[in-house]
């Protein structure tokens, strides 16, 4: 026989389909919800491990920071150090120069030139004497131009005629005159370490 069945199988299809759909819906937003609570849990940890990371790195910095200032303030005494070291070495190089400037002077001072003052002025000289004739000077020029290491430029400021009394009876031309010239640290050759 045949048998019929004359129940809304439909409608009993359709409230199955609803329930499973409800059913459906509900597994999918406690599953949205946990994806969400799992991502949320995964980017809190991950902003907690980089705010650590960041307090550890502002912390070194301050550490560094200490140190560069350390660094700077021992810069800053090493330069000081430095300029007082030169300041010596130059007081050290320029101490023997007074000397070399007499023993030129000696040395190119031809016979029948006489100096009454010799003037130093930093690195400038002048000097100031009498001699027995113009030729002589010229002769003093000629000698600190071309055979002094130590005296440089010289320059005839000015000479003048005179005469000087000997006796009752003899008296002598002679020629007033003042020069300019330059004191240099002196030939290469004689300080290749730096030592005069």
């Amino acid at each position: 026989m045949i048998a019929i069945n004359l129940l809304p199988h439909r409608e009993a299809a359709r409230k199955k389909r609803r329930e499973q759909f409800f059913i459906h819906l509900g597994l999918a937003v406690v599953a949205g919800l946990a994806i969400a609570v799992a991502i949320y849990g995964f980017y809190e940890t991950q902003i907690d491990a980089q705010q650590r990371r960041n307090q550890f790195l502002q912390s070194e910095i301050s550490k560094l920071d200490a140190q560069i200032k350390d660094i700077s303030s021992l810069q800053q005494e090493l330069n000081a150090l430095k300029a007082r070291q030169e300041a010596v070495e130059s007081l050290q190089a320029d101490r023997n120069l007074p000397v070399h400037l007499l023993d030129e002077m000696v040395a190119q001072l031809p016979e029948g030139v006489y100096l009454r003052s010799l003037r130093q002025e930093g690195a400038g000289i002048t000097i100031t004497g009498v001699a027995q004739s113009q030729e002589r000077v010229s002769e003093l020029l000629r000698n600190l131009s071309t055979r002094s290491d130590w005296l440089t430029r010289p320059q005839l400021v000015e000479i003048t005629a005179g005469t000087v009394t000997l006796g009752q009876r003899d008296q002598r031309r002679i020629f007033n005159f003042s020069v300019r010239l330059t004191l240099t640290k002196g030939p290469a050759s004689a300080a290749p370490d730096g030592k005069v």
